[in-house]
């Protein structure tokens, strides 16, 4: 079972970007598919983007050209940049394979856009 990490949120103006990384411990990082989800209040949690174990990546619609995800498997580490934010991406973001395995959810980072 992996035990997964979020770290790099923050409190962000309009435009602004940050760098989210989510660390994996206790199995073999390099051979699953990951993915950043994210839930805003009163709203479903929903996957942002994904990348295979071989690096290929799939963005939702709403961060297309905005929002990178990479991988570093020698660091079993996850990233997810975001750039020109917007208030609509406030929402706790996790980490998790993809598909979800439930028991390996974290406790998330927080996102706030706002002027």
């Amino acid at each position: 079972q992996v035990q997964l990490v979020e770290s790099g949120g923050g409190l962000v103006q309009p435009g602004g970007s940050l760098r989210l990384s989510c660390a994996a411990s206790g199995s073999i990082f390099s051979d699953y598919a990951m993915g950043w989800y994210r839930q805003a209040p009163g709203n479903k949690r929903e996957l942002v983007a994904r990348i295979s174990s071989a690096g290929k990546t799939t963005y939702a619609d709403s961060v297309k050209g905005r929002f990178i995800i990479s991988r570093d498997n020698a660091k079993k580490t996850l990233y997810l940049q975001m750039n020109s934010l917007k208030p609509e991406d406030t929402a706790v973001y996790y980490c998790n394979h993809y598909p979800i395995v439930i028991s390996s959810w974290g406790q998330g980072t927080q996102v706030t856009v706002s002027s």
